[in-house]
Parts: C-alpha cells; sequence; structure tokens
C-alpha cells in the first residue's frame, strides 16, 4: 500500500499515524475479569492495549455489527419502538465519528442524528428542556444526540454560561425528565466517551493542523485543556446526580476510536432481541473498555 493511499485510509477513519496508544496496561491474565478489577481499571485510567485495533480487523467486525444495526432498525420500525442514543463525552472524545459509523448503513427515513447550536434568543427564554422535546423520535425511529440536554451539566457549567441556580435546576429535573420520557415508551441509552488528557491534546494538534477538521476546533476547545479539572468535576457530579435505573450511563473508554465504535454498537444491540438476531456476529462486549457508571467508584480521566 502507497503512502497516499495509507493517509487516505488513516483521514477516513480520523485516526492518528502512531499506532501506540499514551495509556496503555496489561489484560487480566485469567480470561474471568472481577468486579474489582473493573473498577480499578477505569479508576486509574488503564487502557488494556499497547496498540490501536488494526484497520482490517475493524472494518469485518464493523461490517458484521452494522448488518446487526439494520435488523435493529427493521424491528424498530416494526414494533414502533421509539429510541434515544446520547453521545456524551469531552471535546475530541469520538462521539461525532461513532455517531456516523452508527448511520452508515441505516435508513435515514427511520434514523437521524440531532447535533444542535447554541440556543438562539428565543430558545434561551424557554423551559431548558423544550428545544429537545421536538427532536425526540416518534414511533418507529432511532435518534442520535450528538451531545444533549447535559450540555447544561457540562459545557455550560464549566464555562460559565449558565447560572448557578440554572444548573442545580438542571441536575434536579434531568431525572425526572428522562423517567417520563421512558414512561411514555422511549428507551434512552447514554453513552460517556472518556479519553485521557494527553489523547485529548494529541486530537487537538490534529485538528488545528489538518484543514479538514478546523471547523472542529473551537474556543471552546481551546479551553478545554486549560479546564481539565473544572470538566472532571462536572462530569463526576452529573455522573452522582444524574445516573438512575431509567436512563443509566455507560462509560466507554475512547483511546482508540475504534475499539471505542465497535464497543458502543455491541452495547446497543445487547440491549434489544430483536428479529433475526446473531449474538455470534456481537461478539462479547469488553468489561474493561465499557462499564455502567454505576459500577465504578471514584472514576475519572486524568
Amino acid at each position: 500500500m502507497n503512502e497516499k493511499w495509507t493517509d487516505y485510509i488513516l483521514d477516513s477513519l480520523d485516526l492518528d499515524e502512531t499506532n501506540q496508544l499514551p495509556i496503555n496496561g496489561k489484560p487480566p491474565a485469567s480470561s474471568a475479569v472481577t468486579a474489582d478489577t473493573i473498577r480499578a481499571y477505569f479508576a486509574d485510567s488503564i487502557y488494556p492495549f499497547k496498540e490501536r485495533l488494526k484497520p482490517k480487523q475493524y472494518f469485518e467486525e464493523k461490517r458484521e455489527l452494522q448488518i446487526e444495526l439494520v435488523k435493529l432498525q427493521n424491528w424498530i420500525k416494526e414494533t414502533g419502538n421509539k429510541l434515544v442514543v446520547i453521545f456524551e463525552g469531552r471535546d475530541a472524545a469520538g462521539k461525532g465519528s461513532t455517531i456516523k459509523r452508527f448511520m452508515e448503513h441505516l435508513n435515514p427515513r427511520g434514523a437521524r442524528v440531532v447535533a444542535l447550536e447554541k440556543p438562539d434568543q428565543r430558545e434561551s427564554g424557554q423551559w431548558y428542556f423544550q428545544r429537545y422535546v421536538q427532536h425526540l423520535p416518534s414511533a418507529g425511529e432511532i435518534v442520535f444526540f450528538d451531545r444533549s440536554w447535559y450540555n447544561r451539566a457540562g459545557v455550560e457549567r464549566v464555562m460559565g454560561f449558565c447560572s448557578e441556580e440554572e444548573y442545580e435546576q438542571f441536575l434536579i429535573q434531568a431525572p425526572d425528565y428522562e423517567r417520563m420520557l421512558v414512561k411514555s415508551g422511549i428507551i434512552i441509552i447514554k453513552f460517556y466517551l472518556s479519553i485521557s488528557r494527553q489523547e485529548q491534546a494529541q486530537r487537538f494538534d490534529e485538528r488545528a493542523t489538518n484543514p479538514l477538521k478546523q471547523w472542529k476546533f473551537s474556543v471552546v476547545d481551546k479551553e478545554a485543556q486549560n479546564r481539565w479539572d473544572d470538566y472532571t468535576q462536572a462530569k463526576e457530579e452529573t455522573f452522582r446526580r444524574t445516573d438512575s435505573g431509567a436512563a443509566p450511563w455507560i462509560i466507554v473508554k475512547g483511546e482508540d476510536k475504534l475499539r471505542a465504535r465497535l464497543e458502543t454498537m455491541r452495547h446497543v444491540l445487547t440491549q434489544f432481541d430483536y428479529t433475526g438476531k446473531d449474538s455470534r456476529k456481537l461478539g462479547s462486549i469488553n468489561p474493561l473498555l465499557v462499564a455502567p457508571v454505576r459500577t465504578l467508584t471514584n472514576f475519572s480521566d486524568n
């Protein structure tokens, strides 16, 4: 494969050229992973692989999972279910690129992406959740939120775009809002993509120098590294106040974008008994990469 083709493949995958991961650990020798092991790997920000997933393996696994996603969408349409998948995480964590792979082969008539700009003057005068209500799915639809109402608990909180009263009101209302959605028949899956400070810095450097990605680099991004600890505190408070049985938080380690995409797909697919499901094609979710927040203690990126 010549150098130009290699560069094209890497760019299309949203990858850096380096194959080494900045943070890595050694997977447990035993195939049995205990709850304590999982907590330790997340609490200490240990990534259980030294190298990134090879593109060939990624494409092979992605194809099988995307076939299952098409089956899931057909089932959701037939049964009239309503699915919301929320992607949150630090800037450059891979939210948009992961959603892009979910959507790649789905029917756009029954699946859509919501990525809202900052509220305009009219929206700023509404009940905070009001602008999101109109984007919720109807029967038979899947909606992916590339950031969601949790903007208030993250960027708005850290950057001072909301008042303390508005922030506190959000944390009180969010669990009730989500419980109402679930009781109305909407299924909610909430992902938080987690990356290290070093990995974020590397991705920011790539955004700033790649002309195809410079549009992604914003003033808020520039502050993300400086306010790392503030974002950590805001994230942990969000988990503490808004994780619920109706809408639990799922943390996905995103150091390797390719593995993160596959793991999020697997997690979604394992939540449903859809028609024609082939469990052999799904593979197993890696518990050292994906974990419900309620199983972890003192989790933080660093």
